[in-house]
């Protein structure tokens, strides 16, 4: 993926050539110039492609806390809300990719990341946030590189602890060790540099995963006990852990946001039989029915991953345990693709650009250092289940949510607002909202690993 930084620069001298569009107060006017067939990706994805890494993005880890997550919330309150917290995302998504389309447009650029959109938009929102479009770029790519580097150091837990499951019955060995052993494998998939190479690798994932998800479903639907044993509505209090843990589960911005920027035919992600929301329908429906399931079948027993809650005398359910450990260990490329992108291509490709050759040796020292931190993080805080929702409602309510809003109202302002600023105001309950889930999923989940080491 090119610089932000670059992309800034390009943007800066199209604005200053003749046939550029001109200011009329605070909007620049439009003319016919279309973004999207401007770019030059140099290695594109196809729809299908794109649609395949859009479903191993989200369907990880995430799928296999809902059973938890239905725990905390009730199960008549967690499909409901499950479906409602996914069409909320989705949603968010949407108001995302069109407002970088809109400055993309509007500045005659063919692509912009999310942080410099973010810069951007705020420049020439109200004057209000218009100061705050000089921090911009660091605060959003401060979230996306926390939240990606806790999606690798969840799929590390998650890997070991599978294993450990695996190996303790023939030898008993700490989870951390487990982890550290991984910790070779996962440098050597950091190593692949581009969604093209790692397209086949997804696919094999999605093949594995949605097996094993059926291997899972066949051990769940056993002896199903009546739905009168399990809470239709949970104590409110346990709410955040289930909002975090979802939208943990269902967002993965960071992810959409590049494979959007590197489609080969982008105007296929969005509209209403889009790749986005074609993915997003398949996994709400997953993400729903294995949480109603799952929370039927073991209640208050349920782990922060259903496979933890498996049999582990019986072959099927080691099988369905290798399965999920190999589809989350090639996860694990995907998701630290895009922690590393920001970390070399905005804050250091520029200074090693003259260094010929080294310049590989460094970006490859950055992407073992990456590596490193995810597992000694994973190390640190060995709980799957809160680390899930610490993440998801400390990162996503503001990069999923709150964010996506921000920037709407910006590049809407002042006088694109709809009928009596109906945009604003909606607008605001998500912003609003995203601000309360941050907060509110964010001290529960910290709240609950600290009694946790207690």
């Amino acid at each position: 993926m090119s610089s932000p930084k670059k992309d800034v620069n390009l943007d800066m001298q199209l604005l200053s050539k003749p046939g550029s569009p001109t200011r009329n107060g605070d909007t620049i006017v439009d003319d016919n110039y279309d973004p999207h067939l401007h770019r030059n990706r140099p290695h594109p994805t196809t729809n299908f492609e794109t649609l395949v890494h859009l479903l191993k993005g989200s369907l990880g880890t995430g799928i296999l806390a809902m059973p938890q997550a239905f725990y905390n919330a009730g199960w008549l309150s967690g499909f409901i809300n499950t479906i409602l917290i996914g069409a909320l995302c989705t949603y968010c998504l949407h108001v995302l990719v069109q407002a970088q389309y809109a400055l993309c447009k509007r500045h005659r650029v063919p692509i912009l990341t999310y942080p410099i959109s973010m810069k951007m938009a705020l420049a020439e929102g109200p004057q209000c946030l218009r100061g705050l479009s000089k921090y911009a770029v660091v605060i959003v790519d401060g979230f996306m590189i926390v939240y990606q580097l806790g999606i690798c150091c969840v799929y590390i837990v998650f890997v070991a602890t599978n294993i450990k499951q695996l190996v303790d019955v023939y030898l008993v060995l700490d989870v951390k060790l487990h982890c550290l052993i991984l910790l070779v494998p996962l440098i050597g998939i950091n190593m692949i540099r581009n969604l093209k190479v790692l397209a086949p690798f997804s696919s094999l994932a999605n093949v594995i995963t949605f097996v094993g998800i059926g291997m899972i479903l066949y051990y769940v639907c056993q002896d199903l006990p009546s739905i009168s044993e399990r809470e239709a509505v949970a104590d409110l209090g346990k709410f955040p852990l289930f909002f975090g843990t979802t939208l943990f589960a269902l967002e993965a911005v960071g992810v959409i946001i590049a494979l959007e920027n590197n489609m080969a035919t982008p105007k296929s992600f969005g509209g209403t039989c889009g790749v986005l929301n074609s993915g997003m329908t398949v996994i709400i429906i997953l993400y729903a029915g294995m949480g109603f399931l799952g929370y039927l079948k073991y209640g208050a027993d349920a782990l922060g991953s259903v496979t933890l809650n498996l049999p582990e005398g019986e072959w099927v359910s080691q099988s369905i345990r290798v399965l999920f450990a190999i589809a989350i260990f090639i996860s694990y490329g995907l998701q630290c693709y895009v922690p590393v992108d920001i970390i070399w291509n905005v804050y250091l490709a520029d200074k090693y650009k003259d260094s010929g050759k080294k310049q590989l040796v460094y970006e490859m020292l950055v992407r073992i250092v990456v590596v490193i931190t995810t597992f000694l993080l994973a190390v640190a805080i060995p709980r799957l289940g809160l680390f899930i929702s610490l993440f998801g409602a400390l990162c996503l309510s503001a990069l999923g949510i709150a964010f996506p809003a921000i920037m709407e109202i910006c590049v809407r302002w002042p006088d694109q607002l709809g009928p009596g600023k109906l945009i604003l105001w909606k607008d605001i309950v998500l912003i609003l909202l995203g601000i309360v889930g941050l907060a509110a999923g964010t001290y529960t989940s910290v709240r609950d690993i600290i009694y946790s080491f207690q």
